[in-house]
């Protein structure tokens, strides 16, 4: 697969989310697994976690377990493979979603987060969501102190706004490689935000890129011009989806999650797809 720069490392243009793998209707921990593999096999080097992606109490960072099992059991060699995980999000007992961006939090998520994927240091840790109780330079500023410690290599912001993406960046400089936003053709509002990545250097991560694991089977019948370049293409409205983001800026790497081998596939064979001038602007149109 060809390959894609965040920071200082090389990873395979498309990415692997592993969400749908440890939330509401994930499969069990085999098929999970041959999941893992089939992206690792596809060349999706970059999978995109989070301590916050598991059930309820029962069951905390069930996806940084997961992908350590998974890692561990792969024939091949991962030493390749960049696992960004995030902190700041947390699962209160009944499984709703809260936030915790304070310094002191970051700091115990990510010694939690070390000890489930057992690394010495985290590639790639990104702060999950701004926290309205905790000002953002204070959450940032534990990332800083997290890389000089040697915690993690490098440091990502996720769902951040322009103003946000440049106070992190003054704060983390160089250390400060990755903004993972919502981006899909149904949320097209990360533009800006896609745009600055690039000007400053950074890798832009569309979370959620094919619309969400509620709605990303409905992309072709929601998104008529993503329908009829597949047709024109022969391939799905999803690949096709992929293949548009890529096309974007150099900086763009999606991570589409999936809970079948099938999916995988097919999200790993859009880098092979490229769209003509007149396709790219009937879905840039939307």
């Amino acid at each position: 697969m060809p390959t894609r720069r965040i920071g200082q490392v090389e990873v395979g243009a498309i990415g692997f989310g592993a969400m749908p793998l440890s939330v509401q209707g994930r499969p069990g921990e085999q098929q999970a697994v041959a999941t893992l593999h089939t992206a690792l096999d596809s060349g999706m080097t970059l999978i995109d976690t989070a301590d916050a992606y598991h059930l309820d109490a029962s069951d905390p960072g069930h996806s940084e377990l997961l992908i350590a099992k998974a890692l561990a059991a792969y024939g091949g060699d991962t030493s390749g493979v960049l696992v960004a995980t995030k902190g700041g999000h947390t699962r209160p007992p009944d499984g709703s979603w809260a936030l915790d961006g304070s310094p002191a939090h970051l700091r115990r998520a990510v010694e939690d987060s070390l000890r489930r994927l057992g690394v010495e240091a985290i590639g790639l840790y990104q702060f999950h969501r701004p926290d309205p109780a905790v000002p953002y330079a204070e959450s940032v500023g534990a990332l800083k102190e997290l890389c000089d410690a040697g915690k993690i290599r490098a440091a990502g912001i996720s769902n951040a706004d322009p103003a946000q993406i440049r106070l992190a960046h003054g704060i983390l400089g160089d250390r400060l490689v990755a903004v993972q936003n919502q981006f899909s053709p149904a949320f097209r509002s990360s533009l800006p935000e896609l745009r600055l990545c690039a000007e400053l250097g950074l890798a832009f991560l569309p979370w959620s890129p094919l619309g969400g694991m509620a709605d990303a089977a409905r992309l072709g019948s929601e998104h008529a011009a993503f329908q009829d370049v597949a047709a024109e293409t022969g391939v799905s409205p999803q690949r096709v989806c992929l293949a548009w983001m890529l096309a974007l800026s150099p900086c763009v790497v999606p991570i589409p999650g999936a809970r079948r081998r099938e999916s995988v596939l097919d999200s790993a064979r859009a880098v092979e797809l490229t769209l003509s001038p007149e396709q790219l602007d009937r879905l840039n149109a939307g």
